[in-house]
């Protein structure tokens, strides 16, 4: 039931433009405001550890290991789609022995919780500086879970565009959209940009790469 109730709090969640869509079934509010941490953690770290014990072990059969791994990622329903991009990322890591050392008493939540810290950390870099603006502030601006009542309150939201060069965005957005933009509009896309960067805690921006 929690992980249904996981998947449907999913659906309506902030979409790429920061705007939150309509809840798609008529359903009780409280559907959103339970708590699918709930869940146990110990379930998906006993599965977890079992993981390791048969991929570290020399002598498990390859059909053994395939069924330990499928028995674990049946857990990661219990995770949120950020959680589990990440829970994939460590098993890929392990198996390619790019994580060597997994360490001894360290779960799987604890892990999965150091790589997405590990990642938004990146995705404030490289906004800052694919933008030019102040780190600092971005970084405390994310922190403070903001929404739309709170996001320019005392005029901070302001004050950090302010500190966006200009020329680098403009540079970046030509870039992306392949097209000449004018300042006006350099100006709206970066403000819907960050908008969406801080109500959502982040996100990967847009390469031409």
């Amino acid at each position: 039931y929690l992980i249904l109730v996981q998947r449907y709090k999913e659906l309506f969640a902030f979409g790429p433009g920061g705007e939150i869509d309509t809840p798609p079934y008529d359903v009780k509010p409280y559907i959103t405001e339970i708590d699918t941490g709930l869940i146990d953690d110990d379930y998906v770290n006993s599965k977890f550890k079992k993981y390791l014990k048969v991929i570290n072990h020399s002598g498990v059969e390859q059909e053994e290991i395939n069924n330990v791994k499928d028995e674990l990622h049946k857990t990661f329903a219990t995770l949120t789609q950020e959680e589990q991009k990440y829970a994939n990322i460590i098993l890929h890591e392990i198996e390619s022995g790019d994580l060597k050392n997994v360490e001894e008493g360290k779960n799987l939540r604890e892990y999965i919780t150091e790589y997405m810290a590990r990642a938004k950390d990146d995705q404030i870099y490289r906004l800052a500086l694919t933008l030019g603006m102040d780190e600092k502030m971005l970084r405390e601006m994310v922190s403070l879970r903001l929404n739309e009542l709170n996001l320019n309150e005392f005029g901070r939201f302001d004050v950090l565009i302010k500190t966006v060069d200009k020329s680098k965005a403009k540079e970046y957005f030509e870039r992306i959209e392949k097209t000449r933009l004018n300042p006006p509009k350099v100006n709206i896309r970066v403000s819907n940009m960050l908008k969406s960067f801080i109500l959502q805690g982040g996100f990967d921006i847009k390469t031409d790469e």
